[in-house]
C-alpha cells in the first residue's frame, strides 16, 4: 500500500507471506503450497480491487475537472497518465517472468490451479539468480518507484511506497536471493511476484491521487465580517458576574468547510455548520467542533473550537408543605437535594443537629438522634461554580419521634382465639401500621396474666419478646374459657425511645 498506510488486509497478507516463507525451511508440504497459490490468488484480487480504483479515478477526473477547467486540469492529467505508463511498465516486465516460469514448470494443473512443478525449488533460482533476472527486477522495481515520486510536487513527496527492493539488514544474501534464492518453490516465487504488482499498483494509486488531489486545492478568500458574542453559560446565579467574550469573525461564503462534532458531519450554509445537541437525557453534555479547511497550497488545516458545556434538566416544579417539614429521629430519612441550573455533582449538602451522608449524585440519608426529638435540624445547600462555593440557601425540619407502634401476638391484637392457636405463637411482636419507613421494635418486657375457669390469676413477668419458660409452660396449658392478658408491654425503636404500648385481652376458645 502506497503512503505507510496498508490496509488491514494488505497487512495480513504480507505477514502470511513472510510466515510462509520461514515455513519453507522445514518442510514444503501440500499444505504449504496450497497457503502460497491461496496467498497468490488474495494478491490478485487485491491488484484488481486497486486497478479498478484507479480507473474510477481517471473516469471522473475526465468527466469533471478536465472539462470544466481544461487549462488547469490537463497537466494534472498528463502526469497522472505518466505514473500509469510507468507502473504498466514494470507490471508487464513482470508478467513475462511469470511466462517464464509458467513455461518452465509445464504450465498450470487444471485439478489446483497451480502450476504443474509447483514444488520445484531449481527453476525460480535458474531464473531469477542464475540467469540475473532477480538483478534486473530489483533495478528496475527501484527505478519505477523513483520515477513515480517524481512526477510529485516536492511537497507531496514524503510517501513510504510498499514497491521498494533493499537487501535485507539482517543476514546474508541480497534482495534477489531472498525471494527467490535456492530452496524457494515455485509457487512461492510466483507469489512473490504477484506481490510486487500489486505493490506497483498500490503505489500508481497513491501517485495519481495525490496529482488529481491538486485540483481540490481551495482558495480561500476572505469576504464575510460578523460581530460575535459568545457566554460560557446563559444561566447565571444571582451575585454572580455574567462574563462574554465579543470579537470580530471572517469567513470566506463561498467556501464549504469540513465542519464535524462527534465526528458527524454539520449541515454548512454560508461557511456555517449548525449544530443542535441531543436534549433526550438529563445532565451536562460536553462537545467540542472540528473545522477543516483547505489552504492555498492545498494543504488541509484542522481548527477545534473550545469545549463547549450545555446542560439538560428536567421540566420540574417544587411543592411543600410547610407543616410537614419532618425528620423522624433514629432513622434514615432519604432526601434528594439538587439546584436549577447546576449539575448534581456540583451540589452539596450539609446538615446542622443531624449526621448527613451521600448516597448518590443528589441523594442523601440524614439521621437525627432520639435526643434531638422536638428540635429543629437545618440542611444548607450549596454549589461549586466556576472554582467558587456558592451558598444556595438552607432549609429547617422538625425532628419528630416515631410513632408508637402496636403490640401484637400471631397478627392479632386481641379477642377471640382458639387454645390451639395461642399455645402455637411463639413471640409477642410490635407492628408499626401505615408508616412511610420499614421501622423494627422490640419488646423489652411484659406481663402475662392468665386466669383459668375456677381458679385464681396467675401473672408472670416476660423478659423479651420470645415465649420461653414460665411464660410458654402458662400459655401451654390454657383451656377454653381461659382469659389472657398481656399488660405493661415496653417497646424500644431505632431511636432507643421506650414506649408503653396498649395492653393485650384474648379469650380462648
Amino acid at each position: 500500500m502506497a503512503g505507510g498506510k496498508e490496509t488491514t488486509r494488505q497487512r495480513m497478507i504480507n505477514i502470511m507471506y513472510l510466515v510462509l516463507l520461514a515455513m519453507l525451511a522445514l518442510n514444503v508440504s501440500d499444505t504449504i503450497l496450497n497457503a502460497f497459490k491461496n496467498l497468490n490468488d488474495s494478491l490478485e484480487t487485491s491488484k484488481s480491487n486497486v486497478n479498478q480504483g484507479i480507473d474510477q479515478l481517471f473516469s471522473a477526473f475526465e468527466n469533471s475537472k478536465l472539462k470544466e477547467e481544461p487549462a488547469r486540469a490537463q497537466p494534472i492529467y498528463d502526469k497522472a497518465k505518466q505514473a500509469k505508463a510507468i507502473a504498466d511498465d514494470l507490471n508487464n516486465y513482470i508478467d513475462n517472468i511469470k511466462k517464464q516460469f509458467t513455461q518452465e514448470g509445464d504450465g498450470i494443473d487444471p485439478e489446483t490451479g497451480d502450476l504443474v512443478k509447483r514444488d520445484n525449488m531449481d527453476i525460480a533460482p535458474h531464473i531469477m539468480i542464475n540467469g540475473k533476472e532477480g538483478e534486473k527486477l530489483k533495478a528496475k522495481i527501484n527505478t519505477t518507484r523513483e520515477k513515480l515520486i517524481a512526477l510529485l510536487d516536492p511537497a507531496d513527496r514524503n510517501v513510504l511506497f510498499s514497491l521498494e527492493a533493499k537487501d535485507p539488514k539482517k543476514g546474508k544474501g541480497n534482495w534477489q536471493e531472498s525471494n527467490f534464492g535456492e530452496g524457494t518453490p515455485l509457487t512461492a516465487a510466483m507469489t512473490a511476484l504477484t506481490k510486487i504488482q500489486t505493490d506497483t499498483k498500490n503505489a500508481e494509486a497513491e501517485v495519481v491521487k495525490k496529482l488529481f488531489g491538486n485540483m481540490d486545492k481551495a482558495v480561500v478568500n476572505i469576504d464575510k465580517f460578523a460581530a460575535v458574542a459568545v457566554a460560557p453559560t446563559s444561566y447565571v446565579i444571582q451575585g454572580q458576574p455574567y462574563v462574554a467574550e465579543v470579537f470580530l469573525t471572517a469567513s470566506d461564503s463561498r467556501s464549504n468547510p469540513d465542519i464535524t462534532v462527534g465526528g458527524s458531519k454539520l449541515a454548512v450554509k454560508d461557511g456555517k455548520g449548525t449544530y443542535s445537541g441531543s436534549t433526550g437525557g438529563v445532565g451536562v453534555f460536553k462537545w467540542v467542533g472540528t473545522i477543516r479547511v483547505k489552504q492555498t497550497d492545498g494543504q488541509t488545516k484542522e481548527y477545534r473550537t473550545p469545549e463547549q458545556t450545555y446542560q439538560v434538566a428536567k421540566p420540574s416544579s417544587n411543592v411543600s408543605s410547610d407543616k410537614m417539614n419532618v425528620i423522624y429521629a433514629g432513622i434514615p430519612n432519604p432526601f434528594s437535594v439538587s439546584a436549577a441550573g447546576f449539575p448534581l455533582e456540583t451540589v452539596n449538602a450539609s446538615a446542622s443537629g443531624a449526621s448527613m451522608s451521600k448516597t448518590g449524585a443528589g441523594k442523601y440519608n440524614v439521621v437525627a438522634d432520639g435526643s434531638k426529638v422536638g428540635s429543629d435540624v437545618t440542611i444548607n445547600v450549596s454549589a461549586s461554580n466556576g472554582g467558587k462555593t456558592i451558598s444556595l440557601g438552607s432549609t429547617k425540619f422538625r425532628v419528630k419521634g416515631i410513632p408508637a407502634p402496636v403490640a401484637k401476638v400471631g397478627g392479632r391484637a386481641g379477642g377471640d382465639i382458639a387454645s390451639v392457636q395461642l399455645k402455637s405463637e411463639s413471640e409477642i411482636e410490635a407492628d408499626l401500621d401505615d408508616f412511610p419507613f420499614d421501622v423494627k421494635f422490640r419488646i423489652l418486657r411484659y406481663k402475662l396474666t392468665v386466669i383459668k375457669p375456677r381458679s385464681d390469676a396467675v401473672t408472670i413477668a416476660g423478659s423479651g419478646g420470645s415465649f420461653a419458660g414460665a411464660v410458654k409452660g402458662a400459655l401451654n396449658s390454657i383451656t377454653p374459657g381461659t382469659r389472657v392478658f398481656f399488660e405493661d408491654i415496653v417497646s424500644q425503636g431505632p431511636d432507643g425511645r421506650q414506649k408503653i404500648l396498649p395492653s393485650l385481652a384474648f379469650s380462648v376458645k
